[in-house]
């Protein structure tokens, strides 16, 4: 289907990832042809530390491969690294496992803003009894840490520092959700708004709150808030084990597939 898609959405698809960075003060960015790097100490049990890697010389694959995945390790840092189906060389995913990188099949997605299947005619969005989505401000910035620190299982200071930054920041992109059940922080969600897609990031819902519908309830939050601001696309990254097929009942198509390989 990729090929399929007008190259603009193309583009979309493939560089939405790179639209999360945060100048964060100790996140450093590598960034050269066929290769995309975050390294960020601070951010020890993930986030910020990824590769994204499209191709490397065959002649040294293993060289820079052990290079970056040393260096990781040696900060005691969390990673993971996307190969992409035209990642080069064509073993490369066989490479990472060897040096003991966990495979996780996974999937670039995408939507129109406007689904059938999603009521967008609420400003607040019901689930279930009493599931509401409301987005993020001073006031609600600590809960959605929480439920964000606790849900993915980080600490929660760094996770503080950033968001604070990113609600600080007039001209910022990322826009940031926080759905309740009976009044109770339960899920966390956001997006990286562009001119054409809004990127969707980092949906979690804690486990008491789960089969309630607050997932779906952050995405249609989160298509709404994007067809406001004329947003017509919507894209996102997600493992084939959970997300995926979720998002793919509410109307997403698979642009592509590809393996994400955390160390």
């Amino acid at each position: 289907m990729f090929d399929a898609l007008e190259e603009s959405l193309q583009r979309e698809i493939l560089e939405g990832p790179r639209r999360g960075v945060v100048r964060l003060p100790d996140l450093r960015l590598i960034e050269r042809p066929g290769w995309f790097q975050l390294v960020t100490p601070s951010f020890r049990q993930g986030g910020f530390n990824e590769v994204i890697c499209s191709s490397l010389p065959i002649s040294e694959a293993d060289s820079i491969i052990d290079t970056a995945v040393s260096e990781y390790r040696q900060l005691g840092i969390k990673f993971r690294w996307a190969v992409y189906p035209n990642a080069e060389p064509a073993d490369l995913g066989e490479r990472l496992e060897r040096r003991g990188l966990v495979k996780s099949p996974s999937r670039a997605m995408f939507t129109g803003t406007r689904h059938p299947d999603v009521p967008f005619e609420a400003e607040t969005f019901a689930y279930d009894e009493g599931t509401t989505v409301e987005e993020v401000g001073p006031r609600t910035i600590e809960a959605f840490t929480r439920v964000m620190a606790t849900g993915w299982n980080v600490e929660e200071g760094p996770l503080q520092h950033l968001h604070r930054t990113l609600l600080s920041n007039p001209d910022r992109t990322h826009r940031l959700f926080l759905a309740r059940h009976h009044g109770r922080a339960a899920g966390a969600a956001s997006y990286i708004a562009s001119p054409l897609s809004a990127v969707l990031l980092g949906a979690i819902v804690l486990p008491p709150f789960r089969r309630r519908g607050l997932y779906r309830a952050l995405i249609a939050a989160r298509l709404h808030d994007a067809r406001t601001r004329n947003i017509t696309f919507a894209t996102t990254y997600a493992r084939e084990e959970t997300s995926a097929p979720i998002l793919e009942r509410l109307g997403f198509h698979t642009a592509f597939r590809y393996a994400t390989y955390y160390g």
